[in-house]
């Protein structure tokens, strides 16, 4: 007689449930959504980060404030869902790990070189961010005090500061491990070009430019130096940049564009905006600012080739190839200042539009999806806007085909007709978000993510609609923004 096992039918239906469980798994996997899936080749071979997001947005935040106790940190959003959480798990957010700086004011964003850079108002420190990592790559150096300006070229060789609360333009020089700080009192610009061979200075309150000099081994201090150091065998100098003698044009320089083809730098005159007396361009050849190009005589022949006004003003600049948009302010009858942005044709150096923009201090401007360029700005509710009741808020999306200009998010703070902001910060201002102080465009999905007013706000940009962003606000204040996985670095 054949004796069946009492667990023979038990096991076999285990057995089928088992394999119809793993079967319907391999089909869900198989031909299912895939939230987190990278392709086989990566653009431009890059790792697969940790978080396993492809879209990530960076952004710094000071978690007690703005102050030199606060402490910081770099937390990453994914920029494709609008969320700052992995989609399966709604109480998780990555950060950039091994980050403790206090206040994280500015990120230097280098996506083609997967590393940034981030400057810390609090305690002056810069510190290297790996992308691919998501974590600290280390110390980038430290400034004395707090800086009102720094520049890193992209081959990241220097790091140039202007440092106005000591008086001081300082180098961290990474080809030999020095750091130089050259006294030039009251220095609160600076800019360095694409190839790191021209680096400008500029001074509050005054109509002087300064560049700087790279001495050979064993060279002595060239003739005009304001300063050179170390004073004993010097390295870095710095040195006044002659205007035109027969028709001074340099007016409260704060910035410079230099063009791409490394032939012309373009500097900017703030003008009657920083106290000067006339808004415009100056235009010299970088070839004669060069930090190898040593002036023989003091004071040495003026480079200065031409210049023009822009009465609209001139903070802020960025170029299309083809066309110089410079953002600025116009001192109107009132005493007031009011925003405006002027398009120049480069092939002939002559504004040919100005259009209305938001009101305050201009330093951020980009290129976007859909032919848009976007400008932000700072204390935009103390200009003409604010008293004459209009939209005073601190972004602008211009239509580079229509030419038009609008201040988003779309509100209207006129007791007539108000319209409120669509998604107030904590302050609950229903009319105003504050200092536009990050700015980024996410490449291809149509979006411009800031640091808006403390907060992380974000816009579409074909018609500069706020996307709601209560899947994707931070706790903190949002100091800056970055988008990690651009194409280029121009994406910031």
């Amino acid at each position: 007689m054949k004796i069946r096992s009492p667990f023979s039918h038990s096991f076999r239906a285990q057995f089928f449930c088992g394999l119809m469980i793993a079967i319907v798994t391999l089909g869900l996997t198989s031909c299912g959504v895939r939230y987190y899936k990278f392709p086989q080749f990566t653009f431009a071979n890059r790792p697969i980060p940790p978080s396993k997001l492809s879209t990530r947005v960076l952004v710094s935040i000071a978690v007690n404030g703005t102050g030199t106790s606060t402490s910081g940190a770099l937390q990453i959003l994914d920029a494709q869902r609008d969320i700052r959480n992995n989609i399966f798990n709604p109480n998780s957010t990555f950060t950039i790990s091994g980050f403790s700086a206090g206040t994280p004011g500015t990120i230097f964003n280098f996506p083609e070189q997967v590393l940034g850079y981030v400057y810390s108002t609090g305690d002056g420190s810069l510190t290297k961010i790996d992308y691919g990592k998501e974590a600290s790559a280390g110390t980038g150096g430290t400034l004395p005090a707090r800086a009102d300006s720094v520049a890193v070229p992209v081959n990241f060789k220097h790091v140039y500061a202007a440092v106005s609360a000591v008086g001081v333009v300082t180098v961290i020089d990474n080809t030999n491990g020095g750091t130089y700080q050259l006294n030039l009192p009251n220095a609160y610009r600076v800019a360095v070009n694409e190839g790191d061979s021209v680096i400008l200075a500029m001074v509050r309150n005054s109509n002087t430019l300064y560049r700087l000099l790279r001495l050979n081994q064993n060279q002595p201090a060239v003739p005009g130096a304001v300063d050179c150091q170390p004073f004993n065998v010097p390295v870095w100098c710095v040195v006044p940049v002659p205007d035109n003698p027969n028709s001074p044009s340099l007016d409260r320089p704060v910035g410079a564009y230099f063009s791409l083809d490394g032939t012309t730098a373009y500097v900017l005159n703030c003008g009657p905006e920083c106290g000067g007396s006339k808004a415009g361009i100056t235009m010299m050849p970088q070839g004669n600012l060069r930090v190898d190009n040593y002036p023989t005589s003091a004071p040495y022949p003026s480079p200065v080739t031409g210049s023009f006004a822009v009465p609209g003003g001139a903070t802020a600049v960025l170029a299309d190839g083809t066309t110089l948009y410079v953002a600025g302010q116009q001192l109107q009858p009132d005493g007031l200042f009011a925003g405006f942005l002027s398009t120049i044709d480069l092939s002939s150096n002559t504004v040919t539009g100005q259009y209305s923009i938001s009101d305050g201090y201009h330093s951020k401007m980009l290129l976007g999806d859909d032919n848009t360029l976007w400008i932000g700005s700072q204390s935009c509710a103390t200009g003409e806007r604010a008293k004459l009741k209009q939209n005073y808020n601190c972004l602008t999306r211009y239509d580079l085909g229509a030419k038009t200009a609008k201040v988003v998010p779309d509100a209207n703070p006129d007791p007539s007709s108000p319209v409120p902001v669509p998604y107030p910060n904590a302050n609950e201002n229903q009319f105003y978000y504050g200092d536009l102080t990050g700015l980024c465009w996410v490449q291809g999905l149509h979006k411009m993510y800031t640091a808006y007013g403390g907060q992380v706000h974000a816009f579409n940009t074909a018609d500069g609609s706020e996307i709601n962003n209560a899947n994707f606000t931070i706790q903190g204040t949002a100091l800056d923004v970055a988008f990690m996985d651009a194409a280029t670095n121009d994406a910031n």
